[in-house]
């Protein structure tokens, strides 16, 4: 009953509050915010937000999916209906592997037409291994979870110190039997591969948005 209650006492204006500031978010950012960015933007409690928008989604105002954080309101609908929402999960290295950001920052509206169908993350290049690739420090790197590496993909990949990192997977080398993943800075890097016992990817490297 106290939830039933709860829900009855919602206001409208913050309902509305919430709603112009996810479209003014999404107009300037082509991008939908956290529970946290609307709680801080429409001046609320962070619990109260996800309330708000989990009962929102109830009445047909927005569509929310609490589980990947996905919001969509009829604006959005009108101006990106073929587009999916895709997680940016944070910085990836192409130089020296490091540990992956785990947290997810925002969600960037990707285009059907363009990007396609599948299961999308993006990550943020970071170091310049990669740049004869076409991938330079800060370019947005569109990844695909949903289908299988072949020899010459860009892959993110776990090292034998289960860190990730954005290489090209070169095959297997004969004398070790190890997978490869390849350096594409022939000028710093000539020649340097990461040498690992089984090859294990979150994702194959699809497209390059270019950092402005």
């Amino acid at each position: 009953m106290k939830g039933i209650i709860a829900m009855r006492v919602m206001s409208k204006e913050t309902m509305a509050d919430i709603i112009s500031f996810i479209d003014q978010y999404f107009c300037d950012k082509h991008a939908t915010p956290s529970a946290g960015e609307i709680a801080a933007g429409v001046g609320i409690p962070r619990t109260t937000a996800y309330r708000y928008l989990v009962e929102m989604d109830h009445r047909g105002m927005i569509k929310y999916d609490g589980g990947s954080r996905t919001i969509r309101t009829p604006l959005i609908d009108k101006f990106a209906p073929d587009s999916a929402l895709c997680p940016l999960v944070g910085s990836i290295p192409c130089g020296a592997a490091q540990t992956e950001e785990e947290h997810i920052r925002e969600y960037i509206s990707l285009p059907v037409s363009l990007f396609g169908k599948g299961q999308f993350y993006i990550l943020v290049a970071s170091d310049d291994s990669m740049v004869d690739a076409g991938i330079d420090n800060e370019d947005l790197v569109v990844i695909q979870k949903d289908c299988n590496a072949k020899v010459g993909d860009i892959v993110v990949a776990l090292t034998e110190d289960n860190e990730n990192t954005l290489k090209v997977f070169g095959g297997i080398n004969r004398n070790t039997g190890k997978a490869i993943l390849a350096y594409r800075n022939h000028k710093k890097y000539p020649d340097k591969v990461i040498l690992v016992k089984q090859l294990i990817t979150q994702g194959v490297a699809k497209h390059v948005i270019k950092a402005l």
